[in-house]
This record gives C-alpha cells, structure tokens and sequence, in this order.
C-alpha cells in the first residue's frame, strides 16, 4: 500500500473542475430566481442564495474530510450509513416536519433535512458492497439481495409522500445491468413502462384482449415447442394482469396531483391555470429566452415570480429563460459531459466496489438530470425532482456533493493499491 504525500494527490481535476462548474450555475441561477434588488444582501442566511453558498461551503468542508480519510475505510461504513438512513426515514414519517404536502424534511431552525437525498448515496454504498462481493455461483442471490436493499428505501419513501425520490431508485437497474443483469429485465422493466402508459390512454379491456390475442397467435405459431408456447401464455397471462391493475394503482397509489399532472402529460386534461400552471409558465419561460437569452437577472417571467418553486424543481427554465438555446445547451453539454468523465473514472477502477458505487452515481445523476429537464418542457409529468448541483436545497447540494467526493477519494484510492 503506497501512502500519499497530499489528499489532493492523484484527484481528478475534470470531475472536480467540472463538479464546481456546475456548483457555480447552481448559485447564480438561484440567485436570479429568487433576485430582488430592494432586499439584495449576500449576509442574510434566510435568503435562498445564500443558504445555497452556505451550503457549497459546508459541501466543500465535508467534501476535503472525505479526502482525507483512509480509502479502505469507505466500504465498510456502507453498512452503518445505510442503517441509519433507514432509521431517518421511519423517523421522519413519525416526527419530521410537513412540507408542501409531504413529510419529508426534520426541521432545524430556518434549515431542514431530507433524509430521502441522503439514502440515495447510502443506497449506493451498500449496492456496490453486495454486488462488489458477487461471483458468477451466487450472482442471482446477490442480485436479489441488491434489489432488496433498493427497495427498501424506496418504500420508506413512497409514503411521505415522495414519488420523485422514489422513483430514482429504479435507476439502479442499469447498475445492475451494467453488472451483468441479463438485458431483458431491463427490456421486461421499459415494456412494464410502455404498458402502464398504454392502459392510461386506451380502455384497459381492450388492451387486454389485444395483447392477449397477440400471445394467443404467437403461441399457436410456436405450438410444436411446448416450452416456447407455456412461457408464451404465461409472459400473455402475467401483462394482462398487470394492464388490469393499472387503473387500481393510478386511482389509490398516487395523490390527485400526480394523477393530474400525468392525465395532463397524456393529453387527457388541460389545466394551464390550475395543475398545469407550473409546466405551462416554465415553457414560456425557457420560450421566452429564444436563442441568446435576455442576460444575466434580466429575465422577466423570472423577475416577477411566474413560475412557482423556480428556485427548485423548475431552476432549468431560469437557464433557459436568461441564457437561452446556447445556454441551455452549453449547460446540458457540460453535465453530459459529467456524466461521461465518471464513467470513464468507473471503468478504470481495481475495486469492483468502487467502480459499481462509480456508476450508481452516474446512473442517480442522469436520472435527476433527464427527469428534471424533461419535466420543466412538459415531457414529464411533474414529481418533485431536483436538478443535482443547480436547483436550490442544502440536502441535495451535500448529498451529491458527498457522491462526488467519495467517488473521487475512491480514484485516488487506486493509485494507492499496488
């Protein structure tokens, strides 16, 4: 084991160069969502932008003791840290505070704490911990066991009610993918998708009977092999069942708000002043910023406050509104670009620890930021997703921020390993 001279020694200058990058879009675009210039003042902490500063400070300080710790010793805090998430998560539905409509958040004085932002990271650890012991004897029990842990979080989360922060724990299947999950969960997982949504615009019973005349005809087609045509019949018996249940999981597992905002997602509804006033104020907003942008502070449904919770779930039509096309695409090429550079440091790795937690990161990432974006142009339906690094909350900022850092001390891990 070879020791370091310096915790920076061996760090990825691109990842970190690009990580404050974004940092820095973050807080400027905070900073022009919540703009007034009668109450400007870079002192007062109960302004959003600078809780956001304070918070990239407390990011960075939490981000230089992660560097500085023994790199054999992250794997085995996996297990405590996710302990404790777990626990933070029953608490909260007991004793945490209840905002816009979810009981989310422990409320401490003017600031609050989400645990559902840090189980994310925990999430993280202990997948790469179970799946980074696997071989190819007990890989499905691994596999099993990593799901397991996925979901537990996630089902902890979903009664808050926090449907965003549960729904980016399916983005662990690509972890598991890229580990050797057979790719036709994945496909069985995006045809589970298409089907729900199928069976929100056509009449459930004649969805059924499609697709079940569908697998009849390939059954009979495939008659001579008896396994091809039982597994034909049960695959057909299976997604008929599950379209039946739709309608009974989108009427008494979501909230009225998620079911409108899908219905209006769908074409089913139009509510631009109601459900839909968000989406549809966003979409002027970035519209308005036309090719260049109208500048820095300069944006006019930003200034007069059009757009509710800019600050957070929809900081992406602030970019677009002041910066423009050339902004926007610039700022989506730079985290692509992110994105990218953590893969690179995931496939480089000795560790198989370090390189499953490497793509969970990039996976959670790409997540927040497809959702996010895709929300605020009306190609999702709104579920409370923020923009990692850029949309205004102190437990999404040290949260992702602790991934990074973590994933970078993991790296120079590596040139430590002989």
């Amino acid at each position: 084991m070879r020791k370091r001279e310096s915790i920076f020694e061996g760090i990825d200058l691109s990842v970190l160069s690009l990580y404050y990058l974004l940092v820095f879009i973050g807080f400027i675009s905070v900073l022009a969502a919540v703009y007034n210039p009668e109450t400007f003042s870079l002192t007062n902490l109960s302004l959003n932008y600078n809780k956001q500063l304070l918070f990239i400070v407390a990011s960075t300080i939490i981000g230089l003791l992660i560097l500085s710790i023994e790199g054999r010793l992250i794997e085995p805090l996996s297990f405590p840290f996710y302990l404790l998430t777990l626990i933070l998560l029953v608490a909260v539905l007991f004793f945490g505070a209840k905002i816009s409509g979810a009981r989310s958040w422990f409320q401490i004085g003017a600031f609050s704490l989400q645990p559902g932002e840090f189980a994310k990271l925990s999430t993280a650890m202990m997948v790469a911990t179970v799946l980074g012991s696997a071989t190819k004897k007990n890989f499905k029990k691994k596999v099993l066991l990593a799901t397991l842990i996925v979901a537990i979080p996630a089902l902890l989360i979903l009664p808050q009610p926090d449907l965003g922060s549960t729904v980016v724990f399916s983005s662990f299947l690509l972890v598991f993918y890229r580990e050797g999950l057979s790719i036709y969960f994945v496909l069985i997982a995006l045809a589970l998708a298409v089907f729900f949504i199928l069976a929100l615009v056509i009449d459930p019973l004649i969805l059924s009977l499609v697709l079940g005349g569908f697998g009849l005809f390939v059954a009979i087609l495939w008659r001579r092999s008896r396994a091809v045509w039982i597994t034909t019949l049960g695959v057909t018996a299976i997604v008929v069942l599950f379209v039946q249940s739709v309608d009974f999981a989108f009427y008494n597992l979501l909230e009225d708000r998620h079911r409108n905002r899908i219905n209006i997602m769908l074409g089913k509804a139009h509510d631009p002043k109601g459900i839909g006033y968000n989406t549809h104020q966003s979409m002027i907003a970035i519209g308005s910023g036309g090719f260049w942008g109208k500048g820095f502070l300069q944006g006019t449904q930003t200034k007069y406050d059009f757009v509710p919770e800019q600050q957070t779930d929809f900081i992406f039509c602030t970019i677009g509104e002041e910066w423009g096309f050339v902004g926007s695409f610039t700022f989506i090429t730079i985290f692509l670009l992110f994105i990218y550079r953590i893969l690179v440091l995931a496939e480089r790795q000795k560790l198989a620890y370090a390189r499953i937690f490497a793509y969970s990161v990039a996976s959670i990432l790409f997540f927040h930021f497809a959702v996010n974006i895709a929300m605020t142009i009306g190609l999702f339906p709104v579920i409370g997703i923020p923009l990692p690094f850029i949309s205004s909350g102190g437990s999404s900022m040290l949260a992702f921020s602790m991934m990074i850092f973590i994933l970078l001390r993991l790296d120079t891990y590596r040139t430590e390993i002989l």
